[in-house]
């Protein structure tokens, strides 16, 4: 894929960082809400909450996590970093399709049971845990980017260098912004 232009990159990673901010968000809020219902001695209070993360899950989750998912994919595959050059990328790619996809598929239908049932249930505390743990795994590794580069990184760098003519490092460093 072509490199994205640099207002167009901008503008898709403004939207990237958000929507997985809005995720993280939704998930301490489904969280809380878990923590809420399983806790309370009150069964209109677990309904109450239950229902509360059923409208959070039918209208919110998935959409967010797609736009997540999407933006990230568009971002590596248009930007210097790749899908597969470097490990924390290749990393986030895989939790985030994994967390999207829990979230579609067993995430949303378990939310809809409980707020039909109102009976506390623990895997509604467990799941967010679980969700926020990764979310925050993917903010550090995003901002840290550890590891290096992937086998098929070093591959590709060490392709490049061999292709492309001996130039300054500034001239290298301003082909990328």
């Amino acid at each position: 894929m072509k490199h994205l232009q640099r207002p167009v990159r901008r503008a898709l990673l403004v939207v990237h960082v958000a929507v997985s901010v809005s995720w993280l968000g939704l998930s301490v809020g489904l969280l809380t809400l878990g923590l809420i219902a399983y806790r309370t001695q009150d069964p209109s209070l677990t309904q109450a909450a239950y229902r509360a993360m059923k409208v959070f899950a039918d209208w919110l989750l998935g959409p967010v996590a797609l736009v997540t998912l999407g933006s990230g994919l568009v971002l590596s595959l248009g930007t210097p970093w790749g899908l597969a050059r470097h490990r924390w990328v290749w990393i986030k790619f895989w939790i985030t399709v994994a967390t999207a996809t829990a979230t579609v598929f067993a995430l949303r239908p378990e939310i809809s049971h409980a707020a039909a049932a109102g009976v506390p249930d623990s895997s509604l505390v467990a799941a967010p845990i679980v969700s926020t743990t990764a979310y925050l795994f993917m903010t550090a590794i995003s901002v840290l980017k550890p590891w290096g580069l992937t086998a098929r990184g070093r591959r590709l760098r060490g392709s490049a260098t061999r292709r492309a003519p001996r130039t300054s490092g500034a001239a290298r460093e301003g082909q990328f912004s």
